[in-house]
């Protein structure tokens, strides 16, 4: 069967881009196949929205436990095992329940893997999940490095969620990480990145900071109005992760005003959006990840959610002018952030071929076009 599975998606593979690629990103197509040859398994029907240009959306199980603390399973162990001896109880999400602030829980997901030797897989939070700062990461059995699936994996996949600064209402099916399937090694080098943006300028700006991925600076001038970010509060309501437009932003944020200053003092652990000054563009025939930071050039992370689909920042897709929303914390020190500072790189692969749908227009995306933007939960 394995190998059955495995032919399969070599034939994937040789579909043209133009000329024959041998690695890559799979689409959408590709990943339905995936579900239908059951090397995605389903524990429940493929739900409305859930299928994205480069990735599936991965879905709340039945039950949550809230453990003592994080953990990977280490080689050759099971999740459930550590469960067993690390829970403290169990939570039922048929209903709906809140996810309090610095707790961590694992929520075994209604997605599970039986993958050919030829396809590997990596997870992200979704772009709504990193803005709500709640700290997310896949798991499996056996494998030793968080949201990283070896090839030819088979078996259960768990969310680790750890809510940061607002507790959150889930539910069976809720969606929070994402998965992106891949073959080979498909990243683009710095010389064919250059090409490629001297071809299809990936960032604004005309030249682009190319070094191991895409240089990305921050914007700490703003527009007319001023404003350049915000800053969450603390103690604030519940949001429901499944309740667009639910919540006010004042109960939630403090705006940030540049004032002139062009520089932001990032106070410790707290939690702050931003937008870079680049306006990004994702080519059908790529897809493209935020990597993080380098802590050696400053004490703070940026963005949670790396994922970037083909068609963002596309015109004909309605991208034109998309910039990328940061997420940034400072750790243990307070740390100044000065107006065009490098704050991240990004980094492109080639897809196996152009996906059946974009990001953007065609499936009503909610950060398509976006300048400062918080999650889809405010209004």
């Amino acid at each position: 069967m394995a190998k059955k599975k495995a032919s399969k998606a070599k034939s994937v593979r040789s579909r043209p881009l133009g000329v024959a690629v041998t690695d890559g990103i799979l689409p959408a197509q590709a990943i339905r196949a995936l579900v239908s040859g059951g090397a995605l398994k389903l524990a429940e029907p493929l739900a409305e929205g859930q299928l994205q240009p480069a990735s599936i959306d991965l879905r709340l199980g039945r039950e949550a436990y809230r453990v003592r603390a994080s953990f990977l399973p280490g080689p050759g162990a099971r999740v459930a095992a550590n469960l067993a001896d690390l829970k403290l109880h169990t939570i039922d999400l048929s209903r709906g329940a809140v996810l309090e602030t610095g707790c961590v829980y694992i929520v075994p997901l209604l997605e599970s893997l039986g993958l050919p030797d030829s396809i590997s897989a990596s997870a992200n939070p979704k772009s709504s999940t990193g803005r709500l700062d709640v700290f997310t990461r896949v798991i499996a059995d056996g494998v030793t490095a968080f949201d990283q699936i070896p090839s030819g994996y088979r078996g259960p996949l768990y969310a680790e969620i750890c809510p940061q600064t607002f507790p959150i209402l889930v539910r069976t099916g809720s969606k929070l990480s994402q998965l992106r399937f891949r073959v080979g090694n498909p990243r683009e080098s710095d010389s064919s990145l250059l090409a490629l943006h001297q071809k299809q300028s990936l960032v604004s700006g005309g030249s682009a900071d190319i070094s191991d991925g895409i240089a990305l600076s921050v914007d700490l001038v703003g527009g007319l109005s001023g404003l350049v970010g915000y800053r969450a509060k603390r103690h604030t309501g519940v949001v429901d992760v499944d309740a667009p437009k639910s919540c006010a932003i004042a109960d939630y944020w403090e705006e940030i005003d540049s004032r002139g200053s062009r520089r932001l003092i990032l106070d410790p652990d707290e939690f702050y959006i931003l937008a870079s000054k680049e306006a990004v563009h994702i080519p059908p025939t790529h897809a493209a990840e935020m990597m993080p930071f380098n802590p050696l050039v400053g004490e703070f992370r940026v963005h949670y959610a790396g994922f970037m689909d083909p068609g963002f920042g596309h015109e004909p897709a309605g991208g034109h002018g998309s910039r990328v929303v940061l997420e940034v914390r400072s750790h243990k020190v307070p740390f100044i952030l000065e107006d065009g500072q490098i704050i991240g790189r990004l980094v492109y692969e080639r897809m196996v071929e152009v996906p059946e749908m974009l990001y953007g227009r065609d499936l009503g995306s909610n950060y398509q076009a976006q300048g400062l933007k918080l999650s889809k939960h405010f209004r």
